[in-house]
């Protein structure tokens, strides 16, 4: 039986926190890698093209990302910004990592056996704590399921963290290179053999932890229900606690899974949830009339990224409310880097 064993990651966050960094790295470091944006990539582009031969003109394959990404990393920037059509063309690649074709006559499946990788901003462009965790993330929950590990990271404004990026920044400015540190980076080369080495080791789980791993899926289960959860909780987080404590075993480059590979997998699945559930405090309060204009100004926005302030007062007057109210809401999310607000203030962008 032919069972996942790569890992699928996404993070959520903040603009300026340093994703596209990340996965940039990541293509770097990876044997075989592809780096795509959601917005540049059509879902052709990700899976197989069908195009014509120009010496037989017969029909042919082309293969995209996720096919030339087969058993390595496939890094997707901007991943919020892809159409819906063709964000499901990966739906069947991060579960069954096949690509079916049936297209111009030609019926084959093709293999993608690749992690992705995947890095998306909130809904309203910064994560927003006085919204429900589905409204900030608005991903379909069938995409949510099929990643492993879900991380938000939120840029919380603190002193100490804020003078020590702003250092490195302006240093790196300044000299254009890195600023000394006091410990020596590992080369680029001893991780990929590193990796390569992990990789051929092919650890099982022994007998003794299997209730104790079922044990913990029924307790992870217990807990979405009583304290409603809203990250999917499904029997995919089982199969993703036994990949990650397989992968952690394959770091240790020992055949044989532990205990310890199986808590700290769970450890990070918690995590995980822990991040985007970290303003549940926060958002169980009732909505005040503030956030009700912001619903109301977003539902007049629609698709469209602009809005006219008159229609936003119209709209709002209709409703109730007063244009001091509307006017803080402005100030508001305006301030939160939410949209933004023309000089001749007739006009409100979303960013």
């Amino acid at each position: 039986m032919k069972i996942r064993g790569n890992i699928n990651i996404c993070l959520m966050g903040d603009p300026g926190v340093a994703k596209s960094q990340l996965l940039s790295f990541i293509d770097r470091l990876a044997l075989r890698s592809q780096y795509t944006t959601g917005r540049g990539s059509s879902g052709v582009g990700l899976t197989a093209a069908v195009m014509k031969d120009p010496l037989t003109g017969e029909m042919m394959l082309e293969g995209g990302a996720l096919v030339l990404a087969d058993q390595g990393i496939c890094c997707i920037d901007e991943f919020d910004k892809m159409a819906d059509s063709d964000r499901t063309a990966i739906h069947e690649v991060m579960e069954q990592q096949t690509i079916s074709i049936a297209k111009a006559g030609i019926m084959t499946s093709l293999n993608a056996r690749v992690s992705i990788l995947a890095a998306a901003n909130p809904a309203y462009g910064r994560y927003n704590p006085r919204r429900t965790v589905e409204q900030n993330i608005q991903l379909p929950a069938a995409l949510l399921s099929r990643f492993d590990l879900l991380w938000l990271i939120q840029d919380k404004p603190d002193r100490d963290n804020d003078l020590r990026l702003a250092q490195h920044i302006t240093y790196v400015h300044q000299h254009c290179k890195q600023p000394p540190m006091s410990f020596q980076a590992v080369d680029m080369k001893l991780i990929r053999r590193y990796i390569a080495l992990c990789k051929n080791k092919e650890p099982v789980i022994p007998e003794e932890l299997t209730d104790f791993i079922v044990g913990a899926y029924v307790e992870l289960r217990k807990d979405a229900r009583n304290n409603k959860d809203m990250t999917f909780t499904s029997a995919r987080n089982l199969l993703a606690i036994l990949r990650l404590s397989t992968a952690l075993a394959r770091l240790r480059l020992t055949d044989k899974v532990a205990k310890e590979d199986v808590n700290e997998a769970i450890r990070l699945m918690e995590m995980s949830k822990d991040s985007l559930n970290q303003t549940e405090d926060r958002m169980v309060r009732p909505q005040g009339a503030v956030d009700k204009i912001f619903s109301v100004i977003r539902d007049l926005a629609g698709e469209s990224k602009t809005v006219k302030l008159s229609e936003v007062m119209e709209r709002c007057t209709s409703k109730g409310y007063k244009p001091d109210q509307v006017e803080e809401c402005l100030e508001e999310y305006e301030e939160l880097n939410v949209w933004q607000i023309n000089q001749a203030r007739t006009k409100i962008t979303f960013v």
